[in-house]
């Protein structure tokens, strides 16, 4: 293996970018956004469309696009994170129609401004590997089926391995709102099409507290009538907010392009994006340049909220992740690893995403994507240029408005949970894979501490 950490192989692959300016000092603008990441630059991106005369600075610690922006694996896809337990029939409808629509708007967007993020848009494949895995696929299915404008099918093992030859696949699920992207690009391409809008991103720059009517950085004060905490999984760092959101921690590893004669055996010609339906789940794409990058959980949480600053991972992280992808894809058990990379993305108590901004404050905040950012991040920018320009659109009365849930517990506590929770889905992981027909009830209990839904 030839990296570990550099922040990502997808910036790695880029090479990583040469600092902006930071903050020269005190400063006054109308909006204040706190993160780099597609969050405050989609908000940026869509307040400066609707109000070119708007000022706006980005205020950003490292560079933008340095967290879960420039680490995900790639999926911009139309999941609702927690929406349909959250928020009713109505309500999850609603929601699960803008999620769909956001995956075109982000790619209409990326025309428009010329980003080549090498977007393919062949939908989300997540298939079964066991029986219990299988039951919930096909209750899922059931479960989806009753909902508007979702377009899912159901396939069983044949027609899944037609697609991708995943060993051991019984049956699998798609939708054809996903598209697979390149992390960085989008984020380097959005950064610069933001700044030829007339928006100010100072990069270096950490904000140590917000306030309302100003951001307190170490560089200065930047005062604005609206500031927006678009931090999401670096949000524990801030003041006040060490218990709003969990940074939980996600790794990726990457191989070498595969030969054509490894994808002929494959397949995967549609380059859908790839997960699965255990309880700590993979996910993965077949990318532009025909390397398998593939994720999941390694190391949840770490005691503290801390977080890494430069992406490295653990060895028994990389090992595990690299046995699953070659037992997923035995004929590519002999293409070498290239990389291996960790983030963190931002996990509220209820695991429901959200926006909204309050106008006797000032203040705005968006996050909470748990792990479904690429594109519930560009919803989120434009439902809050609508709220603070006070627009009364449909996107200002979707039902993640305003959502807010319970905080986290504090240390030991909220450390022992993560955990026994995780503990408890690899052991309920395994105890499937003998063969169990239903999920685990050790999953059950993880899902009912926890507070996520299935």
């Amino acid at each position: 293996m030839t990296g570990n950490g550099g922040v990502s192989f997808w910036w790695q692959q880029l090479g990583l970018p040469s600092p902006r300016p930071a903050l020269p000092g005190d400063l006054d603008v109308d909006v204040a956004i706190v993160g780099g990441g597609y969050t405050g630059l989609w908000t940026a991106y869509y307040l400066k469309s609707l109000q070119p005369d708007i000022r706006i600075a980005v205020l950003e610690r490292r560079f933008a696009g340095f967290g879960a922006s420039g680490r995900n694996g790639g999926w911009l896809t139309n999941s609702v994170t927690g929406g349909r337990e959250q928020y009713g029939h109505d309500g999850g409808s609603r929601q699960q129609e803008a999620m769909n629509a956001t995956v075109d708007e982000v790619i209409r967007v990326m025309g428009i401004e010329g980003i080549d993020a090498d977007a393919h848009k062949g939908g989300e494949l997540n298939i079964a590997r066991s029986p219990a895995q299988l039951h919930r696929l096909r209750t899922f299915f059931e479960s989806e089926s009753a909902w508007p404008h979702t377009d899912v099918e159901l396939w069983d093992a044949a027609e899944t391995t037609q697609h991708v030859q995943v060993d051991g696949a019984l049956g699998g699920i798609w939708h054809p709102h996903c598209a697979r992207i390149h992390p960085a690009k989008l984020a380097r391409g959005l950064a610069a099409a933001v700044e030829r809008l007339g928006v100010r991103i100072f990069e270096e720059t950490t904000v140590l507290a917000i306030e309302p009517g100003c951001a307190v950085t170490d560089r200065g004060v930047v005062s604005a009538d609206a500031v927006v905490r678009a931090t999401e999984g670096f949000t524990a760092e801030l003041k006040g907010e060490h218990r709003t959101w969990l940074p939980m921690n996600s790794s990726m590893i990457v191989t070498a392009p595969l030969p054509a004669s490894v994808w002929d055996a494959i397949g995967w010609q549609d380059a859908a994006t790839l997960g699965d339906l255990a309880h700590v789940y993979m996910y993965a794409q077949r990318t532009a340049d025909d390397r398998i990058a593939f994720g999941g959980r390694g190391v949840p949480y770490r005691y503290g909220s801390r977080v890494d600053s430069d992406g490295v991972t653990q060895e028994r992280t990389i090992r595990d992740l690299t046995g699953l992808l070659r037992r997923f894809f035995p004929d590519a058990a002999g293409v070498p690893i290239d990389h291996a990379w960790a983030g963190v993305l931002g996990v509220p108590r209820d695991w429901a995403a959200t926006v909204g901004f309050d106008h006797r404050s000032g203040l705005g905040w968006a996050g909470g994507y748990v792990g479904t950012g690429v594109a519930t991040t560009n919803l989120a920018g434009r439902t809050l240029a609508d709220l603070i320009l006070r627009r009364d659109s449909d996107l200002a009365h979707l039902p993640w408005v305003g959502h807010r849930a319970n905080r986290w517990e504090p240390e030991p506590l909220r450390w022992l949970a993560v955990q026994a929770i995780y503990g408890a889905y690899h052991a309920a992981d395994a105890h499937e894979a003998w063969g169990r027909r239903e999920t685990s009830p050790l999953a059950r209990l993880a899902d009912a501490v926890s507070g996520r839904g299935h």
